[in-house]
């Protein structure tokens, strides 16, 4: 791992994303410097605190949504543990393998350049190779059926029916993410979509349930001869 090359070659990525802000960059910076005290170790722990410190980002709202977001993006694969006593794996991805690596590009094969477009069983889908620590990855920008996101969601331990709101929700808004970009790798959608949910269910579980009184509820057997 070369920490100069691979600096050079994320910050020139950085320069040519415009979905970033500065508060990614800071993040992913302070992530990349625990990456490197963890000597380039994948996974590594560690602890939202001191990673917010070190990022001068004062909230828990924000961390969240950009470390997320750096997931969703192909820069880094976020591992949230939901436990307070064990702290979150990131995997830092080696950006410096090739000169000009990109996040998603075409790729050749002897010296032929191959369209990123492929059929299977007559329907055409999207697929890309990416080169992450020099192994070439297939990323596929939507699945070819209902059936296959809910293969993937069982294999997460996920229920049937939120499979099919997932696919529902991005098959309407034509796999798009907030209606401009188009999903690069539907697999890290989907984790995104199950982090989410995870939340909002744990988010629920917190509101205490109102206890009701039923102000018309009286004792008829009470004795009104006995004193007060």
């Amino acid at each position: 791992m070369n920490y100069i090359k691979h600096l050079t070659a994320v910050l020139g990525k950085f320069s040519k994303d415009a979905r970033l802000n500065p508060t990614h960059i800071s993040l992913y910076l302070a992530l990349f410097q625990y990456w490197n005290l963890s000597r380039f170790s994948n996974p590594f722990s560690i602890c939202r605190e001191e990673i917010m410190k070190l990022s001068k980002i004062g909230s828990k709202v924000t961390y969240h949504k950009c470390i997320k977001e750096l997931h969703h993006w192909r820069y880094l694969e976020y591992q949230p543990s939901h436990n307070p006593y064990k702290g979150s794996n990131v995997i830092m991805f080696n950006f410096c393998t090739a000169p000009e690596q990109a996040l998603v590009q075409t790729y050749k094969e002897n010296g032929q350049a191959l369209s990123p477009a492929y059929k299977e069983n007559g329907q055409a889908l999207i697929s890309y190779k990416t080169y992450i620590n020099n192994k070439h990855i297939k990323l596929k920008r939507q699945p070819k059926n209902e059936n296959e996101v809910i293969i993937f969601f069982k294999k997460k331990k996920w229920s049937i029916i939120e499979a099919k709101k997932f696919f529902n929700h991005y098959q309407g808004i034509g796999w798009m993410v907030g209606g401009k970009a188009k999903i690069v790798d539907w697999h890290a959608t989907a984790q995104s979509w199950m982090i989410k949910a995870d939340e909002i269910k744990k988010e629920k579980t917190r509101i205490a349930p109102v206890q009701k009184f039923d102000k018309l509820n009286v004792n008829t057997d009470k004795n009104y001869g006995e004193p007060l």
